[in-house]
């Protein structure tokens, strides 16, 4: 392959190495030149362009990133279309993501020209979530190049996704003095929370005394239960401080094994990881009491996708392990840069809040403006907006608002945990049917009246010029506001929020660029109380 600036009059057979946009004529990078493309750039009077004349042997980029995402085995993942020398793989199952090191760097040492990048090994995925990523760096490479790849990917597996098995779990909890009941009641919902990318369920919650004989009664009881695919959680009320403390003494009482007591990652130090038989035995460090993730998520997310660590896999977590600080942050590479379909926009509307400060006035969302309450006027405006889908979350007063729903072509999501805040909600939305699967989710609070359909399809048209590669928010006079639509690239990192954040803390620290649409004082007017309701032209019900 040769570089550099052709003479138009040699142009024939040539492959433009940058776009070209000048006198009328349009040629992206990449196209192959024409002897009537070589005539229509002189006619332009355009003496030279800058191209690579391809040897005999060299595969055009696309060819060629094509073939290698081809030969990368794996039965869970789908690739797209090759577009500027690259292919992106995608999930296709929620499950558990790992990565050959050795295979993937042997891969990059084939040829400069050829590279392949992808996420850290043993992170949860998302059906629809990007997992890795083919790039051709020139815009050719050699074919034996090519071939050498393909010989090392027919030898060698890069990268596999492990389907999440839902498991039927029982939390075992230990009770002092010290505990408060409001935490042992917050530690069973951050739980479930964590169990819903594997639809797995907390099938009970078993509260006990501090002590092996307690305990290991408490997990026989669940065991005799007959779960199709148990797995036993145990919090205890103090920490581990021995290893024959009381969470790994239990396990040995019950029958069962301790595989590892101690962990080298940090938050997560004091976890136990036993078993009973098959079934497996989770001693959860006193940090999984918080959604923020520690070496607990490590563990529960292998057994979830039926990888059972080992104490030399958990003694080999030390590398990494170092949690704290740590910054979620979404990829901007996932750019849906290959997308030949209209990028899909999916509406949530968030409707589960209690809103107090309503008082006794009734529910906001059941106040009806021209007739119709809030709540069905505002999933409404989205539908008759553009988007794709449309998905109601609900929780406080969930048979009144679903009642006013009714007749609408809308998902229903319920969400049990909703008086923790608005971040439950958003990751009750997104981890619902296909949600995930979406290029973007315009996010709706259910209580803005002043939201028209008219804003939303401007919204979509915004996100849709960005190729789904930006973050659209409604402003009134260049001050933020809502709704907002987030691409995929933000999902997981909306799976980490906890308590009442919305998607402000996201569009912050995602590092997309931020596209704002004027959709005037809507973008602001949302109602909270009563005064509110009737300021904007409401009639209180309910």
């Amino acid at each position: 392959m040769k570089f550099g600036p052709v003479p138009v009059a040699e142009a024939e057979g040539v492959v433009l190495a940058h776009s070209l946009r000048q006198a009328g004529l349009s040629f992206a990078k990449g196209h192959r030149l024409t002897a009537a493309d070589a005539a229509s750039l002189a006619a332009a009077g355009i003496g030279t362009v800058i191209a690579v004349r391809l040897d005999p042997d060299d595969l055009i980029e696309d060819a060629a990133a094509a073939r290698i995402a081809a030969a990368i085995a794996g039965d869970h993942h789908t690739v797209t279309e090759a577009r500027t020398g690259r292919v992106n793989l995608y999930s296709a199952v929620n499950g558990l993501f790992t990565a050959n090191r050795e295979a993937v760097d042997g891969l990059n040492r084939i040829d400069p020209a050829i590279t392949f990048a992808c996420l850290e090994s043993h992170v949860p995925v998302m059906a629809g979530e990007m997992i890795a990523t083919v790039k051709i760096i020139p815009l050719a490479v050699r074919t034996s190049s090519v071939e050498r790849a393909e010989a090392h990917l027919a030898e060698n597996r890069l990268v596999d996704i492990h389907p999440f098995v839902p498991h039927d779990v029982t939390l075992i909890a230990t009770a002092l003095p010290s505990l408060k009941p409001s935490v042992m009641d917050k530690t069973a919902r951050v739980l479930a929370r964590r169990l819903l990318l594997s639809e797995s369920l907390l099938r009970r919650e078993i509260r006990t005394a501090h002590s092996a004989e307690a305990v290991a009664s408490a997990m026989k009881e669940s065991l005799a239960k007959g779960d199709a695919q148990p797995l036993l959680v145990i919090f205890g009320a103090s920490a581990l401080t021995d290893f024959d403390d009381v969470i790994p003494a239990a396990i040995r009482l019950a029958g069962g094994e301790v595989v590892q007591a101690g962990l080298p990652v940090d938050p997560g130090n004091l976890l136990v990881l036993g078993r009973i038989g098959t079934v497996p035995v989770i001693g959860a460090p006193g940090c999984a009491r918080s959604p923020a993730e520690n070496g607990f998520d490590w563990v529960l997310n292998r057994i979830l996708a039926g990888l059972f660590p080992t104490a030399l896999d958990l003694t080999g977590l030390g590398v990494g392990g170092l949690l704290k600080e740590i910054p979620v942050r979404p990829s901007p590479r996932d750019a849906l840069e290959t997308a030949a379909e209209p990028l899909s926009i999916f509406g949530l509307v968030l409707a589960a809040g209690k809103a107090r400060r309503m008082g006794e006035g009734g529910h906001k969302l059941l106040a009806e403006f021209a007739g119709e309450p809030l709540v069905r006027r505002s999933t409404r405006v989205l539908l008759e907006g553009g988007l794709s889908q449309v998905t109601v979350v609900t929780g406080h007063r969930r048979e009144e608002i679903e009642t006013a729903l009714t007749g609408l072509d809308v998902q229903r999501v319920h969400n049990p945990d909703y008086a923790s805040g608005m971040a439950s909600s958003l990751v009750s939305g997104l981890l619902s049917g296909t949600m995930s699967e979406a290029d973007g989710i315009l996010v709706m609070l259910a209580d803005m009246p002043g939201v028209t359909p008219e804003d939303i399809a401007r919204m979509v048209e915004a996100f849709r010029a960005e190729g789904g590669r930006a973050v659209i928010r409604a402003v009134s006079a260049g001050k933020r506001g809502n709704p907002v639509i987030l691409p995929r690239a933000t999902f997981a990192a909306i799976r980490k929020l906890e308590g009442d954040t919305g998607a402000r803390a996201i569009i912050e620290t995602c590092g997309l660029p931020v596209v704002d649409v004027e959709i005037g004082a809507a973008a602001h007017l949302d109602v909270d109380t009563p005064e509110a309701v009737l300021q904007a032209g409401g009639i209180l019900k309910g």
